[in-house]
This record gives C-alpha cells, sequence and structure tokens, in this order.
C-alpha cells in the first residue's frame, strides 16, 4: 500500500491512516515502515506514544522484533497538537491507550494539511472494541487491518488472549502475557478459563463452609461453654 502517491498539491488537507489489529499483528512494525519513508523522502516527520508504555524504551516505539524509531512520551492526546506543529508526517503508537480526545486531535492535525498515521489494538483482552480506536477507524481515510497467526491452530489470529489472571482493561505485557488466538481458539480459550474459574469458586465455598462447620462445632464443644456458670443461678453461700 504506497498511500504516498495519493498528495494532491492543489487541496491543503492531509488524511487520516489507521493500522490495526491484535498483539504481535505488526501494527507498529507497518507504523515504522511508513514513516520511516516519509523520514527518506525528507518529509518532516515527529512520531508520539502514551508515556505509559515503557516496555522495550522510554522514548522509542519498538517494535516487537527490536525494530526501532525515535519517539515523544505523551501523558495526554492534547500534547499532540501541540508538538505537532510545523510536521508534515505524524505517527502515533498504541492510539487505544490515549483519551477520547486523540480522534479530534487527528482531525485537527488532518485538517492543517498533515499526514497522520495511528496504530493500535482494535479490541482488548475481552474482545470488546478498545477506547478511541473505532472513532479513529470511523474517520480515517485508510484502514489496515493486519493479523497475526494463532499460535494453536496457525490460523489467522485477531483476538489478543490474556493469559494471566488480570481483569484491570489495561495490562502491558508481552509474550508471557498475551497470545494472538483465532475466534476458535480464543472461543475455546474463554469457555476453558470460565470453567476454570467456576470450579475455583466452587472450591473456595467448600472450604469456607467446612471451616465454619467445624469452628462451630469447635465452638460448641468448648469446655469453656460446658463449665459456665450463668451469673443468675448462682446461690451465696
Amino acid at each position: 500500500m504506497f498511500l504516498e502517491n495519493t498528495v494532491n498539491h492543489t487541496e491543503q488537507f492531509g488524511w487520516i491512516e489507521v493500522i490495526c489489529g491484535s498483539m504481535f499483528s505488526g501494527k507498529t512494525e507497518e507504523l515504522i515502515r511508513r514513516l520511516k519513508r516519509a523520514q527518506f523522502a525528507k518529509q518532516k516527520v515527529e512520531i508520539f506514544k502514551p508515556a505509559i508504555d515503557t516496555r522495550y524504551d522510554d522514548e522509542k516505539v519498538v517494535s516487537h522484533d527490536a525494530n526501532e524509531i525515535r519517539s515523544t512520551p505523551v501523558p495526554s492526546s492534547e500534547y499532540i497538537r501541540i508538538l505537532a506543529d510545523d510536521i508534515k508526517v505524524v505517527g502515533i503508537d498504541e492510539a487505544q491507550f490515549f483519551d477520547d480526545g486523540i480522534v479530534q486531535v487527528c482531525n485537527d492535525l488532518a485538517n492543517r494539511g498533515i499526514r497522520v498515521i495511528v496504530a493500535g489494538l482494535d479490541m482488548d483482552f475481552k474482545g470488546n472494541p478498545f477506547g478511541p480506536m473505532p472513532n479513529l477507524m470511523a474517520t480515517a481515510e485508510y484502514v489496515t487491518k493486519v493479523h497475526a497467526v494463532c499460535v494453536r491452530t496457525g490460523n489467522l489470529a485477531h483476538f489478543s488472549h490474556r493469559t494471566i489472571a488480570n481483569d484491570a482493561l489495561v495490562v502491558l505485557g508481552e509474550t508471557q502475557e498475551y497470545m494472538p488466538l483465532s475466534r476458535g481458539a480464543y472461543h475455546n480459550a474463554i469457555a476453558k478459563q470460565n470453567t476454570q474459574k467456576k470450579n475455583l469458586k466452587e472450591k473456595l465455598d467448600n472450604s469456607v463452609s467446612t471451616l465454619k462447620e467445624h469452628f462451630n462445632k469447635a465452638e460448641t464443644n468448648s469446655p469453656e461453654k460446658e463449665n459456665k456458670v450463668n451469673p443468675i443461678n448462682k446461690t451465696d453461700e
């Protein structure tokens, strides 16, 4: 996909490109490829990423294959609007972690004549649309959905399955915490996790009931309770 050839010099507007998919699908790799092509063409490029993403490097966008490009970490989308002055191409990685304002920021930049390239997860670990990504995809001129390979079936994967017991929405991780799965493999994995959770809950409930039963028996058979004298029935000597 050679989007650089769509430039119309008579129109003073830019556009938005979105690269989306699951983890390990090559989103960041494709983002870096497009940005490096722009740099090679001597275009002024600026790359941004959310400040919370420090998995590989504090100040670089780094792909899973160790391909990297210098970036500017920012705490919110509004910083991008300010720092993208006099820039021809803006790259944004891990867009799902940004606030909802990122959608308006990207549109404002495109309206100023800037080419905006955004990469991010389209779904969270529960299979739901992730953060501002659906709105970015809706307002973008170009959307590229890339796929990983399912580690269990070998089919195309577009689900990011979390393998650790943590229900927080944002958990930064790698292959130790996530695996790409196809629809069928993801459905089976979630069903297995739910069964395991149900069995664990039943075991815990049974253990609590058993402990309560033992405690109540111990209290009933306590020597102190049997020998306790009722002060109302006690006679004066």
